[in-house]
């Protein structure tokens, strides 16, 4: 009886200890892992360089346009050289916009400094009347109610200084619906960077043509057409614009990393590989396309198989109405794919990552701090400030519409960065190496965690379930501006 029991105490201390044992080795090996990574990236990132070739060779990557289709073969055969056997274009169709020319008069004088906003009528000649409807949020113009009907609305792109405290910026193209609904003929929006600095970008919540000429001004001349609107002279505006607007074919470029174990599950990680035509598309989003590249060279050159599949999504068609997500969404869910999409990782003009956005998900919350733990273990300058707010207007709104999770990066890039984004300064010189190499460093560690998480807490929401989830995160007034609520009321 005596030897029984000292067998029982026997098994009943020594399983834990094994299983004690056994955690610490996985423990060791997942951050011997995370030091591999940052290595790596360290001694051998072409992100960089990568981006370089991008800009200078194929430069502007114009959805439907040649550049565009140089950029999607770029990537693929990048992916290729890399080990990469599962690598496959998602082709789709859709109308894409792209401009000829455009001419501003003010009281009978020519603007030079003006470009017109993507969707723009394909021919429009107009002149009438301007009206300065301030920051045009809803607020504004229907303060002005019937006043805007058959003038041309002044807006500004952000939140003019000044305004009451606050106040929630909304999307330029949902300025422009505003100013559709209130019965504007035309919209000029003044851009908030100074030095004649021009942004385009789509001005349509639908990525289909617009009624009305929407074109952008400098910060310069939209200030002084407000000071003397506030002075009481009348203004008179000349919009001539030509564009095209066609069918075009695009494509996505999916890379699939397999898991070490045959599994359902995916973690997509995306951004957008597109960029407007005014420059060259480096910072919106050229730096996450790199990163992205080089997070997925970086899993080939150290063999990693991960718990997960991890699919590498470039995205086309972004910047005319997230239309290469939305197009990738539709394929999953007629497979009947979406629900093994466990996260949904976005890059997207951000970079230099001090943290990760939750994006609403608070049960995320303390497991990004958890892995922002194990990275600051290999490199002690990351901060580990975590977020947890949903927005729209990217490639993972594709995604966060349907319940799956997502998650982005809170950027630390300098600010003057930001302030060139959709403009004729977009270019690679506004590229700061370390930064895009932290974002391959601390990128390439979280997506690693994530992807091996035994245990995903954020769980895919169902239909009213989402509903909930957009209602709580102050988004319906967004998506019904951009008639993207599918709710009804």
């Amino acid at each position: 009886m005596k030897n029984t029991q000292k067998t029982i105490k026997l098994l009943f201390f020594s399983i834990p200890i094994f299983l004690l044992i056994s955690c610490d080795t996985n423990q060791k090996e997942e951050q011997n892992v995370l030091n591999e990574i940052n290595q790596e990236v360290e001694n051998n990132s072409q992100a960089y360089s990568n981006l370089e070739k991008i800009t200078s060779e194929i430069g502007h990557r114009l959805t439907g346009s040649e550049n565009g289709a140089k950029a999607e073969k770029y990537t693929y055969e990048l992916l290729k050289s890399y080990g990469y056997e599962d690598v496959e274009y998602h082709e789709f169709e859709v109308e894409a916009w792209a401009r000829d020319s455009v001419r501003l008069e003010i009281n009978n004088e020519e603007v030079e400094e003006v470009v017109s906003l993507g969707h723009s009528p394909v021919s429009a000649d107009v002149e009438h009347e301007v009206i300065d409807v301030s920051n045009g949020l809803r607020a504004d113009f229907d303060s002005l109610k019937e006043e805007v009907k058959g003038k041309i609305a002044l807006v500004y792109i952000g939140i003019l200084d000044g305004s009451p405290e606050g106040l929630k910026n909304i999307h330029r193209s949902e300025k422009t619906a505003l100013a559709i609904e209130y019965g504007a003929e035309g919209i000029i929006i003044t851009n908030q960077v100074p030095g004649g600095v021009l942004l385009t970008g789509t001005a349509s919540v639908t990525g289909s043509l617009i009624d009305i000429p929407a074109i952008c001004i400098s910060y310069e001349k939209g200030m002084e057409l407000k000071e003397q609107l506030k002075n009481g002279d009348e203004i008179t505006a000349h919009i001539q614009m030509s564009n095209t607007s066609e069918m075009i074919k695009s494509r996505n470029v999916i890379a699939t990393l397999p898991a070490k174990e045959e599994t359902d599950g995916n973690i997509i990680i995306g951004g957008h590989l597109d960029s407007w035509d005014l420059s060259t598309g480096a910072i919106d989003n050229g730096i996450g396309i790199a990163a992205i590249l080089d997070i997925a060279r970086t899993y080939k050159a150290l063999d990693l198989q991960p718990k997960r599949n991890i699919k590498f999504v470039m995205f086309m068609g972004e910047e005319q109405g997230l239309l290469g997500s939305k197009e990738m969404v539709k394929m999953l869910a007629k497979k009947e794919e979406l629900g093994n999409v466990a996260y949904m990782m976005n890059i997207d003009m951000s970079g230099n990552p001090k943290g990760f956005n939750a994006s609403g998900r608070g049960e995320m919350v303390p497991v990004f701090d958890e892995i922002g733990v194990k990275i600051q273990a290999v490199d002690s300058s990351y901060e580990n400030t975590n977020a947890n707010k949903a927005g729209l207007h990217s490639d993972h709104q594709s995604f966060m519409m349907e319940g799956v999770p997502v998650v982005g990066l809170v950027g630390n890039l300098e600010r003057k960065v930001y302030s060139y984004y959709h403009s004729n300064g977009d270019d690679f010189s506004l590229v700061n190496e370390k930064h895009l190499e932290n974002t391959v460093r601390f990128g390439g560690m979280f997506l690693w965690e994530l992807a091996n998480l035994d245990e995903i807490p954020a769980k895919k929401l169902d239909f009213e379930q989402t509903k909930e989830f957009l209602i709580d995160q102050d988004l319906k007034e967004e998506l019904e501006l951009g008639n993207e609520w599918k709710w009804g009321e």
